[in-house]
């Protein structure tokens, strides 16, 4: 009789709790439903903000919001979880976005709103949620005056346990913003940018305008010495590992590199090639379009990180520049012609400003190196010098390879014995070899193309030689006229006593 009792009791007792906690849900729906339906959206979020912390206090849930942006900024966390969830998506999920700028050749997923992705970091789980909510903007749409733009804030928010919270801010974000890079720059387009001289002043972004870089040159397809080559490639990889060295060092995170040689020599397929092989952005400037130092540093700092600058014929740009900064001190009222000085171009790369980025490298090219300032080639500027040469019997081969798809032939003995004897840059060979599909035709033309371009050579070299022998003699002339001149003088002044 009292054990039948006390089951009717706790019966009653379990209707009263569904009962209540029906009325409350149903109490908390209509609730809601008025708030949906009366409040404006900013009293919405305040409201439902205010139920979610009161319940979160008996929670052992911590929550981390992540925005979009931290104040006019962005937020490299979120653009990191962004990148780094987009690659988590499971089959559970059910909506994510996908997208693909026209001049990308990858595509980019990304989770879509309200969708939840739970992530594992060192056996512990951790969820995901994409946040986002629409606020009135002041903006006005306009084809339709009476509408307004609505905008969208978007938020990550990762909840866990509390007792996690170390865990996530030493450990777990920074293992997704290093993840995030790494992926950021395997699917990355390589770009080359190129100066906007009219946005130079408006937003730094905007700075230099990028267009996509397809250019085929890798260190395989190089017709360069193999020891050359392969030393590039060394330094290279040891430059992208070494940034703690850098650090400890004290030295600023960047490498130097002077390209030197005739033109045709392959500098620019050189570049090319170790933008491909980095899958770094290269970034060309032209020194002679700068007016000052002051615009040359407002686009060096508007450079992204791993990326190569190029200054193409460095010594047709800043050779006499200092110089005329001189000149122009000395008249002051004088016209005032375009200048950036080799001091503004030494600061940025040995100096303060070399500071201003991390992962860099700088490229100078010239067919000339003996008319370079000795300052801009002392190591810590130019670190590496590479002369790129004429073509040699194995830049041949490799040509050859490349171009007709052949390794030997009976006329690459007659060809490699021509090369030695013969100033010849490797884009001539191959403009030879382009010529036909067949390779003994091709290889037949280039055979006759190192005939005549060994006579011309003699002829330039004979044509040097009586420049020269001219310049001496008219040297030799001077001294004598000059001799002379202070023998009578000398003589007069005799006379004279």
């Amino acid at each position: 009789m009292a054990s039948s009792s006390s089951a009717e009791t706790k019966l009653a007792t379990a209707k009263t709790v569904l009962s209540t906690a029906a009325s409350v849900a149903a109490t908390a729906m209509l609730v809601r439903s008025i708030a949906q339906d009366f409040l404006p959206h900013e009293i919405q979020h305040y409201f439902f903000s205010g139920i979610s912390s009161f319940f979160s206090r008996f929670s052992s849930q911590l929550t981390m919001v992540i925005e979009e942006f931290d104040g006019l900024v962005n937020n490299q966390i979120y653009e990191a979880a962004e990148i780094y969830l987009g690659s988590k998506v499971s089959p559970s999920t059910h909506r994510i976005k996908v997208s693909k700028p026209e001049k990308e050749n990858n595509f980019t997923i990304t989770m879509e709103s309200n969708q939840e992705i739970v992530d594992v970091f060192n056996g512990i789980k951790f969820n995901w949620i994409l946040v986002s909510r629409q606020v009135e903007s002041n903006f006005h749409n306009p084809r339709d005056l009476n509408s307004t733009l609505r905008s969208e804030v978007r938020s990550f928010e990762l909840s866990f346990h509390k007792k996690q919270r170390d865990l996530v801010l030493n450990s777990y974000l920074p293992h997704i913003v290093k993840q995030s890079k790494s992926m950021k720059q395997e699917k990355k387009t390589l770009k080359i940018f190129t100066v906007d001289y009219q946005n130079m002043y408006c937003n730094i972004a905007e700075a230099w305008i990028p267009t996509n870089l397809d250019h085929p040159a890798t260190f395989e397809t190089l017709a360069l010495d193999s020891d050359i080559k392969s030393f590039i490639l060394h330094d290279l990889e040891r430059f992208i590992k070494r940034k703690e060295y850098y650090r400890k060092v004290g030295k600023a995170w960047k490498r130097g590199y002077l390209l030197y040689g005739p033109p045709g020599t392959g500098k620019s397929s050189l570049i090319a090639a170790m933008a491909n092989h980095l899958n770094f952005d290269i970034y060309d400037l032209e020194l002679t379009e700068l007016n000052n130092n002051s615009e040359l540093r407002r686009l060096l700092v508007a450079m992204a990180n791993r990326s190569i600058l190029v200054v193409e014929d460095i010594d047709c740009t800043i050779e006499f520049q200092d110089r005329m900064a001189e000149s122009r001190a000395l008249h002051p009222h004088g016209s005032q012609e375009k200048q950036v000085t080799l001091s503004g171009l030494l600061n940025f790369i040995d100096g303060l400003w070399s500071s201003c980025g991390d992962e860099r490298i700088i490229v100078f090219t010239t067919n000339h190196k003996e008319k370079l300032d000795p300052a801009l080639l002392r190591p810590g500027r130019m670190d590496v010098h590479v002369h790129m040469s004429y073509c040699s019997p194995s830049g041949f081969r490799l040509l050859a390879a490349n171009y007709l798809g052949i390794k030997d032939h009976l006329l690459f003995g007659e060809i490699e014995e021509q090369i030695d004897m013969t100033k010849v840059t490797p884009a001539e060979v191959a403009e030879q070899l382009i010529k036909s599909d067949e390779p003994g035709i091709a290889l037949q033309g280039l055979i006759e193309f190192l005939k005549v371009k060994k006579k011309e050579n003699e002829e330039a070299d004979e044509e040097a030689k009586r420049k020269q022998a001219e310049v001496e003699a008219k040297e030799a002339e001077a001294e004598a006229g000059i001799k002379d001149k202070k023998y009578d003088n000398d003589e007069k002044s005799s006379e004279k006593k």
